[in-house]
């Protein structure tokens, strides 16, 4: 890896493990979905859910479907022209990276005993699932948290094998140098990144 894309793994990638393999308890052969699949925990979502054998689908804007399959999707949702809650299609693990979906949504979708899994999305959602969650999971029906990344040197061992096994790619949308963080921050916020977006810390000459 270049030291950019190095960069680009810490938070994004442990969040997106730690949320699939300890609450998710991901295993082979479960239908994932990932809604918001093309940002940063997201594209890092799609590859380490696929490294563990599971059929994965990515929901994601129009503009990068075909940037999702490349990275082993199965199958892709573009959520401007269809509501994946609203297809009649079940899935064994739900992990929200971004969206606006209320847990009733996804229950749809959530047969019993299966998990969902919070890391971002709108204000609303986020409350959502850390107030609601833990009182909707007591009854043992399904199980749905939200997860703040732990930093850990075990898990960034994880990650550095995969990467280097070939199984995980870090996804990288744009460098910009650290005088134009401002435009950087805007460009995130504008919902345009596929993947992570870098600062340098030496800017050009």
């Amino acid at each position: 890896m270049i030291f950019e894309q190095a960069a680009a793994v810490p938070m994004a990638a442990l969040t997106a493990l730690q949320a699939l393999r300890d609450q998710g308890h991901i295993q082979s052969g479960q239908k994932v979905l990932i809604n918001g699949a093309s940002g940063g925990v997201g594209t890092f979502a799609v590859q380490i859910a696929k490294s563990y054998g599971a059929e994965v689908t990515a929901v994601c804007s129009t503009r990068h479907l075909d940037g999702l399959r490349a990275i082993g999707a199965d199958h892709v949702i573009d959520y401007t022209r269809e509501d994946f809650t609203h297809q009649g299609q079940a899935y064994d693990l739900i992990l929200a990276a971004n969206g606006y979906h209320s847990l009733a949504d996804y229950k749809r979708v959530l047969p019993p005993r299966r998990i969902y899994v919070s890391t971002g999305g709108s204000m609303a959602q986020l409350f959502e699932s850390m107030l609601l969650g833990p009182l909707m999971s007591m009854n043992g029906d399904r199980k749905i948290g939200s997860l703040s990344e732990v930093p850990n040197q075990k898990d960034l061992l994880v990650m550095k094998e995969l990467i280097e096994t070939g199984k995980v790619i870090p996804v990288m949308d744009k460098c910009y140098p650290m005088n134009e963080a401002v435009q950087a921050l805007c460009y995130v916020d504008a919902g345009h990144a596929h993947g992570k977006v870098v600062i340098t810390m030496s800017n050009p000459a």
